[in-house]
């Protein structure tokens, strides 16, 4: 049976709106971390050394860097496997959707709208935040939106998270549960999560979702999901220079 519902014009007592935040950045912190580039050379050396290998990480440094490279460059994978990066990310719900298509090499737990109240914040692009899609699937590009699309972007987002939140905390205040009132919030909502993953799920992660001069493949990433990634690559590349190198230097291919 049908349903019909009333408008703001319609109902005598429109509900009052509620003060959301938006933000258009995200946030990566790195949270724990036991990654290095011996991790990598003692696991690659057990095949020849057996249990010596350990002894070898302090011998010639130049030759540990070789080594690193043969491996990215003949796409000896395993021994990129053997270190571990957890990440707390704070960023839209639409992004996570994105990462979780990433399912080999990574672990996660996102907060949960089934057993805590969902905050007010909610995501916008920003400026330098590319808007107007050209050309045809598989084959176009973003350009920079004009400022009153820039304009209308934001107060029509602003103002849709208004109307969505209130809605929220009405069925709250009603007595609803929190599992059943969160399905009137949009994927804009921010929402956070760990992320532990090792250096090779996380080059797999970068060479799709990061857009670089160096890579052999294009990518054409979700911008949002970019930023994320370009946060964690800063991180991995203070952690494992070394292995950081070869990745770039041979295509940002993942091994």
């Amino acid at each position: 049976m049908g349903r019909t519902l009333l408008t703001s014009a319609d109902d005598p007592q429109p509900s009052p709106r509620t003060d959301v935040t938006v933000r258009s950045d995200v946030t990566v912190e790195l949270v724990k971390s036991s990654a290095s580039d011996s991790d990598v050379l003692f696991a690659a050396r057990v095949s020849t050394l057996g249990e010596q290998s350990i002894g070898e990480l302090q011998k010639d440094p130049e030759r540990s860097k070789g080594l690193i490279n043969y491996l990215m460059r003949d796409r000896h994978g395993s021994p990129f496997e053997h270190n571990s990066m957890t990440f707390l990310v704070s960023a839209p719900i639409f992004v996570f959707r994105e990462f979780m298509r990433h399912r080999v090499g990574w672990s996660y737990n996102e907060e949960s709208g089934r057993y805590r109240e969902l905050q007010p914040v909610f995501y916008v692009p920003g400026e330098d935040r590319k808007l107007v899609q050209q050309g045809r699937p598989g084959k176009y590009e973003f350009v920079d939106g004009t400022p009153e699309q820039y304009k209308a972007v934001t107060e029509t987002m602003a103002e849709s998270y208004r109307q969505s939140y209130a809605a929220y905390q009405e069925m709250l205040a009603a007595g609803v549960a929190r599992e059943v009132a969160r399905a009137t919030l949009p994927v804009g909502l921010f929402s956070s999560m760990y992320a532990t993953c090792n250096a090779r799920s996380l080059m797999h992660f970068l060479g799709l979702r990061t857009q670089h001069e160096l890579a052999k493949v294009p990518s054409f990433p979700q911008r949002e999901i970019e930023m994320v990634g370009e946060k964690m690559e800063a991180e991995w590349a203070r952690l494992m220079p070394l292995t950081y190198a070869a990745f770039n230097a041979n295509g940002r291919v993942a091994p």
